[in-house]
């Protein structure tokens, strides 16, 4: 078994897709801009995060609503630098809710949220200190 994908379920989808592609800089699949769905990639590694239309999969599960209540999700991506990160997202919009501060000993964080209100964590992982 492998993981494929975490895949956030989102309403404004055009928003959610200009926030992880030029907001946080991932790399989309297809440029599917408008959905119902697209993958996004970091520029290295296999792991993705997608975006689902929230009304489609209601539809083909007729249980799920039209809007989230609560955190649902958090998305956690490391990054090797994560003020200039911070800079770099806060100057195309990014507005940070805590950090960049230490979380523990071997990492620092900044956390936000996209567009729906999902949770975005970024992580600096630190070297062990001798």
């Amino acid at each position: 078994m492998e993981l494929a994908q975490i895949r956030l379920l989102v309403t404004d989808f055009a928003a959610c897709y200009r926030f992880y592609a030029e907001v946080l800089g991932l790399k989309p699949q297809s440029g599917a801009t408008e959905g119902p769905y697209e993958k996004f990639s970091p520029h290295a590694g296999s792991a993705g995060i997608a975006l689902q239309d929230r009304a489609m999969m209601a539809e083909l599960l007729d249980e799920l609503g039209g809007t989230a209540t609560g955190h649902r999700s958090l998305v956690v991506l490391r990054v090797d630098d994560l003020d200039a990160y911070c800079e770099q997202i806060t100057s195309r919009g990014a507005t940070l809710l805590h950090g960049p501060a230490p979380m523990t000993d071997r990492m620092r964080v900044a956390h936000l949220k996209d567009p729906e209100g999902n949770l975005v964590e970024l992580q600096e992982w630190l070297l062990l200190r001798g």
